[in-house]
């Protein structure tokens, strides 16, 4: 979650042509107020709460990945970034089967693992043999890191695959991976075409997208190697001819986390977390498209150095009406009819945005929801950072498939502990709210 918001200026001449597609998505004329009466849905199951201090192990809910394992779709696992608490895994009922650590910092007084963003990689051609990987951003190390699947493995299902030689996404050195500006946000792609695969990998406090195609290295192990990156705007001329910058920390840019490529065309959906979602090609060529745009795309906002936090002005009405910033959490629901649904997470006003899946339809609007607490026994999620679905069976819990989200608050907390977790959502109910 972004909170530290500053001015930019314009962008530089080569980043123009961005800009104007931006201009491209009207401005638009319904209210704009924050929530609505949207549908609630409430879930099934939630994970035990994280905590991010020493004594919770500086454990922090992030993204979820789901893993469904065909032989037994019941025994299917839910993947997840804990940042400094490493890796999680759960079962179908959100208990704990396995949790790995984030790897030490590379030198003293370095930054230490942290892993931000999880997806994976199926039937990947490996030198052990084929297999199915979970594959996560270490914000710490600047690194991605790969985990070989096997449900019924000894110790736990996730095995290290990382190749130790494998390099940086986007720092020159240690020094440079420590100011952390470093791999954020992630979502993996297969090209059916040539069936390589890849991982689309953002940049902290940088607009950038740097696309990896994942490689096979000795003894079993996984590398990846940069084919190219892509830099969308950090600044954007508005209708009445100003220049606007969503507002944060002197030095930052507006930064991409959530992301998801739709396999049945190659689109990337990439969301700027205080711009909009963005619709481009996984393989980082052509020009990207503005979506949808946060109700606060346009606003002026003010740094105070002294509290840390952006004083908004006056709204001149260029924003979107559906998703609050930040905008996070992509995931898609394919239906076997090529139908289906975007839903991003609009952590402004905690609800989810669902968008048609078809390009052709230019990405519709089709409604949102929210997760609310289930008959005080569970809470909803609010602030949700990332999510994750799958439209397929999965045992007798979730016949309809299954739909994870991060909780960013998660209660009853325990006293002033930050504390954070995932929400299991039957999304055959989410389905039937987006329905009616």
């Amino acid at each position: 979650m972004t909170t530290h918001r500053t001015l930019r200026p314009l962008v530089p001449a080569a980043a123009a042509a961005l800009v104007a597609l931006a201009l491209a998505v009207p401005a638009q004329a319904q209210p704009r107020a924050l929530g609505g009466a949207l549908p609630a849905v409430t879930p099934r199951a939630e994970t035990p709460v994280l905590h991010d201090d020493e004594a919770g192990g500086n454990a922090d809910a992030d993204d979820p990945a789901i893993w469904r394992n065909a032989a037994a779709p019941g025994r299917s696992l839910v993947i997840a970034t804990a940042k400094e608490g490493g890796l999680r895994v759960y079962d179908l009922d959100a208990r704990p089967v396995q949790a790995i650590a984030a790897p030490p910092a590379a030198r003293e007084g370095g930054a230490p693992g942290r892993f931000n963003n999880v997806d994976l990689v199926h039937g990947m051609r490996l030198t052990s043999g084929r297999a199915d990987l979970a594959v996560t951003s270490d914000r710490g190390h600047d690194r991605l890191r790969f985990y070989r699947i096997d449900r019924d493995r000894a110790g736990g299902p996730l095995g290290d695959v990382t190749d130790p030689a494998a390099p940086a996404v986007f720092s020159r050195d240690q020094d440079e991976a420590d100011e952390q500006r470093t791999a954020y946000g992630l979502a993996t792609w297969t090209d059916p075409a040539s069936g390589r695969s890849y991982a689309l990998v953002s940049r902290r406090e940088r607009t950038s997208i740097a696309l990896l195609e994942l490689l096979p290295a000795a003894g079993g192990k996984v590398t990846y190697r940069k084919v190219r990156t892509l830099d969308l705007p950090s600044a954007f001329r508005l209708p009445n001819g100003t220049s606007w910058s969503p507002c944060a920390e002197p030095g930052e840019l507006p930064q991409v986390e959530g992301m998801v490529v739709d396999p049945a065309d190659g689109t990337l959906y990439a969301g700027q977390e205080d711009v909009g979602i963005w619709r481009l090609r996984a393989d980082l060529t052509g020009e990207p498209e503005l979506v949808d745009k946060v109700r606060e795309y346009g606003v002026p906002g003010t740094y105070d150095e002294q509290t840390e936090e952006c004083t908004a002005g006056t709204d001149p009405g260029f924003g979107g009406t559906r998703i609050s910033a930040d905008v996070e959490g992509l995931t898609l629901v394919t239906e076997t009819d090529g139908d289906g649904y975007l839903l991003a997470s609009s952590q402004g006003d905690d609800t989810f945005a669902a968008y048609d899946r078809e390009r052709e339809d230019d990405n519709e609007y089709e409604g949102g929801f929210r997760i609310t607490p289930a008959g005080g026994v569970l809470d909803g999620s609010e602030e949700c950072d990332g999510a994750a679905a799958l439209n397929a069976p999965l045992g007798s819990r979730y016949p309809r498939g299954l739909l994870v989200v991060q909780d960013g608050h998660d209660s009853p907390g325990d006293g002033d502990r930050p504390a954070t977790g995932f929400k299991f959502v039957d999304l055959g109910k989410v389905m039937d709210a987006l329905d009616d």
